[in-house]
C-alpha cells in the first residue's frame, strides 16, 4: 500500500492559504523550487490539476476547490498531533487566527484578544472582523465567532448566548408616520436591509400568528452600523441586534417598535474545523472566550458595550 503523501498535502494547503507558491515558501522556511515539486509531484500522483497557473496568477481549479478543505485538515491535524505530543507543562505557543463580526469584534472582541495577549505571551492572533460569510476551513481559521440561526454544517459550534434584536425607527419617522402595529404594515413603510442576512423578515405575534416580508427601502448595507445614521435621521425602520442600537435605544435616538411581536432568535456561536484535534494553543484561546462571551449581547451587557462603543469612536 503506497501511503500518502502528506508532506505535499501540507504544501499545497499552505499554498492555498497564502495564494501563492513563493509566499507558501516563504512561510514554512522552504525554496520555491521544493514548493513547486511537491505540488507537480500531488497533482501527478492524483492524475489532475490543482491550479491554474498563468504569469501573473495562480486559481484553484474546480479539483483543487474541493481538495482544499481535505488538505487544510490534514495540516492542522499533524501540527495539533505534534503540539499535543508536546510537554503538557509547556506554555501553549503559535499562531491563532481568528474571525468574528466587525461591530461585535470592535466592541467586545478586540479587549478580550488585548486581555488574552497579555497573560499569553507566547501566543499570537491573526483577527479578521468582517460581516461578510468566510469559509472557516478553506481560509485556513482556527476559530470562528458568527451570529446566526445556524443551518446545518461540518463544523464544529458552540452556543455562547442569545442575541436580542429589534425593530427600531427614530421618535421623529414615528411622529410623522405613525407607529405600526402589525409587520404587515412594513410593506408600505420604508426598510433598511441588512445584506448580510438573506431572506425576508419573519415575525411571531402574541396570538401564535405569523408574518413575513421582504425589506424594501432606498438603503441597503452589508454593516449592520451603516444603518444607524439613515434610522437616527428618521429615513425608515430597521431590524438590528441589541449590541447595535443598544446604546440608540437607551438614550431615546431611536425607539423599539412591534414589541409584542418577536424575530426568529439567533445567538452568539464559536466555530471550529470539524476535527476534534486542536492545538494547545487553540483550545486555550477557546476556553477563554466561550467563559467570557457568555451572554456578552444581552440587554442586561448593554452598558458595557456601549462603553466599548464610546472608546471605539
Amino acid at each position: 500500500m503506497r501511503l500518502p503523501d502528506f508532506e505535499a498535502w501540507a504544501i499545497f494547503a499552505q499554498v492555498v492559504e497564502h495564494r501563492s507558491f513563493s509566499g507558501a515558501a516563504e512561510a514554512i522556511g522552504v525554496s520555491k523550487a521544493t514548493v513547486s515539486k511537491a505540488i507537480t509531484r500531488l497533482e501527478a500522483h492524483l492524475n489532475q490539476s490543482l491550479f491554474h497557473r498563468t504569469s501573473r496568477r495562480l486559481t484553484l481549479t474546480e479539483s483543487g476547490k474541493g481538495l482544499a478543505e481535505h488538505a487544510a485538515r490534514i495540516l492542522a491535524e499533524a501540527q495539533a498531533a505534534e503540539e499535543a505530543a508536546r510537554d503538557a507543562a509547556t506554555a501553549p505557543t503559535g499562531l491563532v487566527r481568528m474571525t468574528a463580526p466587525m461591530t461585535l469584534g470592535l466592541l467586545a472582541i478586540a479587549p478580550l484578544v488585548a486581555e488574552f495577549l497579555a497573560a499569553h505571551p507566547g501566543i499570537e492572533i491573526d483577527l479578521n472582523l468582517t460581516d461578510g460569510k468566510v469559509d472557516i476551513v478553506a481560509e485556513g481559521f482556527d476559530i470562528a465567532l458568527r451570529i446566526a440561526d445556524l443551518p446545518d454544517s461540518s463544523l464544529r459550534a458552540r452556543r455562547l448566548g442569545p442575541i436580542p434584536t429589534h425593530v427600531v425607527a427614530a421618535p421623529a419617522y414615528l411622529t410623522l408616520h405613525g407607529r405600526p402595529t402589525h409587520p404587515a404594515q412594513l410593506g408600505e413603510r420604508p426598510c433598511f436591509a441588512y445584506t448580510n442576512v438573506t431572506g425576508p423578515w419573519r415575525f411571531h405575534g402574541p396570538d401564535g400568528s405569523e408574518a413575513a416580508l421582504r425589506p424594501t427601502g432606498p438603503l441597503r448595507a452589508n454593516s449592520g452600523d451603516a444603518l444607524l445614521p439613515a434610522l437616527r435621521a428618521g429615513l425608515g425602520i430597521g431590524v438590528l441586534p441589541d449590541f447595535i442600537v443598544g446604546p440608540d435605544l437607551a438614550s431615546g435616538a431611536l425607539e423599539a417598535i412591534l414589541t409584542d411581536w418577536t424575530l426568529p432568535p439567533i445567538a452568539l456561536h464559536l466555530l471550529t474545523p470539524p476535527s476534534n484535534l486542536r492545538p494547545a494553543r487553540v483550545e486555550t484561546l477557546i476556553a477563554f472566550l466561550a467563559e467570557r462571551l457568555k451572554g456578552v449581547c444581552t440587554e442586561s451587557n448593554r452598558t458595557s458595550l456601549g462603553d466599548s462603543r464610546s472608546q471605539a469612536d
